[in-house]
């Protein structure tokens, strides 16, 4: 396969809609091989959920069929190599994203878990009336409502960094709440799930640390598009979906510190996490299982992990560039349609694949709806960010995102089925 990394650019990037070869990746999604009425799929749905790989579904009926067992706790041979598959999704995990070290890796069943394990384990014993923890007014639900309990339930206050109507982050206005000297945490979207805006997630760490906070970053759009290096960002938390970067769904990731983990209870309690019980108290396991009670989600952590080894040998600057010249193409023909508003940074520069629009007098539920009628499959909704569609002035947008996949027949389809839609409405 040949690779080509896109050279900066604000125009689409041919050389890397064509040399990428994403018309040859397609062949390994059998999904994409569906016809509905005779005519092919267009899914353009990947921020809210990847399709999977042949590789991975693979990887899924090898397991059941081969090596299903329960793990850590058997020492019969089936048990001894699931656990060993097991096992290696974790150092597979964090080889990809060359986090520090093994203990320091949890599985959930996805970065909403992970989010709600900081939240209620390090948020509730940690913080203090009078805390600040600062958020965005960009942030998925899954990263705004877990902080709310917890400031509930310790006295701590939630602060929100404003987006500005170019759909960046002010690193000022963050500097002048750090200046306050309260803030315990910052918690911030590493890629916005809407706006497709990338933030500064390295820098915007290293200031929270100056200031005497810690750093919680939502990684769920961001792994599956960008080359994310842990060790770089140095936040102490990051959470993760699998199911968003072509694994398995049931799983997740969360990163954390050990020296943290260490002094944070667990947040379920059950089998695996515990190293003794006694009549009236417990004590726990070691790094990482003291945070993976029950049984584990074995399936989905092997499938990670084939979902991680095709991702590589894309190599994700590649898909980097791939979605880039796509989001850039996708901004540009959209730019030029009739009665189409756009939401997020103008430069597909400062995005990931993701690509927010409305249709002036259609609400995007008719949008979406109107465009599967053409096999075109998008999402329309709030998108689990609801102070962020108020701040838009909206109730809900229509939404395009890409993966290595998609191609640019896919945006003139959506772009056709657009106008389509602006026909039905006119007639």
């Amino acid at each position: 396969m040949k690779h080509v990394v896109c050279r900066t650019s604000e125009e689409p990037c041919q050389e890397c809609l064509v040399g990428f070869g994403a018309e040859k990746i397609r062949e390994d999604f059998p999904i994409l091989w569906t016809k509905v009425h005779g005519k092919p799929l267009v899914y353009l749905d990947n921020a809210a959920t990847t399709q999977k790989p042949q590789a991975v579904l693979d990887t899924l009926m090898r397991y059941y069929t081969e090596e299903n067992s329960n793990v850590h706790r058997g020492v019969h041979f089936l048990s001894q190599v699931a656990t060993q598959s097991y096992e290696s999704g974790r150092t597979r995990v964090r080889q990809f994203l060359n986090a520090s070290h093994d203990r320091e890796i949890i599985f959930t069943r996805g970065a909403t878990e992970g989010i709600n394990l900081v939240a209620q384990s390090y948020g509730r014993k940690h913080l203090r009336a009078g805390d600040e923890v600062i958020v965005s007014a960009m942030e998925h639900h899954s990263n705004i409502v877990p902080w709310q309990q917890a400031a509930a339930a310790t006295g701590a206050q939630l602060r929100y960094l404003e987006v500005a109507d170019d759909g960046t982050l002010s690193l000022e206005q963050l500097d002048a709440e750090l200046a306050r000297g309260d803030v315990a945490l910052v918690a911030l979207t590493h890629v916005s799930n809407v706006l497709g805006t990338i933030n500064p997630v390295a820098e915007i760490v290293h200031r929270a640390h100056d200031a005497g906070a810690l750093a919680l970053i939502d990684g769920a759009q961001a792994v599956p598009q960008l080359e994310v290096d842990l060790t770089a960002i140095d936040a102490d938390f990051y959470a993760w979906t699998g199911h968003k970067a072509l694994g398995p769904t049931g799983v997740g990731v969360l990163h954390a510190r050990a020296e943290l983990l260490e002094q944070m209870p667990p947040f379920l309690s059950g089998g695996d996490m515990i190293a003794t019980v006694e009549a009236q108290s417990s004590s726990w396991n070691e790094l990482p299982w003291k945070f993976e009670a029950g049984t584990s989600m074995i399936a989905q952590v092997v499938g990670l992990g084939a979902a991680i080894d095709y991702l590589d040998a894309l190599g994700m600057a590649n898909i980097r560039a791939h979605e880039h010249a796509l989001t850039a193409y996708t901004l540009e023909r959209l730019s030029a349609t009739d009665g189409v508003s756009l939401f997020g940074p103008p430069s597909a520069e400062h995005r990931g694949g993701v690509v927010s629009f409305a249709l002036e007098g259609i609400h995007p539920h008719d949008v979406a709806e109107l465009l599967s009628r053409s096999n075109v499959c998008i999402r329309a909704s709030h998108h689990c960010a609801q102070p962020l569609m108020r701040r838009l002035g909206v109730v809900a947008t229509a939404r395009a995102s890409f993966g290595p996949y998609n191609v640019a027949a896919d945006v003139d389809a959506l772009i056709e089925a657009i106008e389509r839609a602006q026909e039905v409405f006119e007639g």
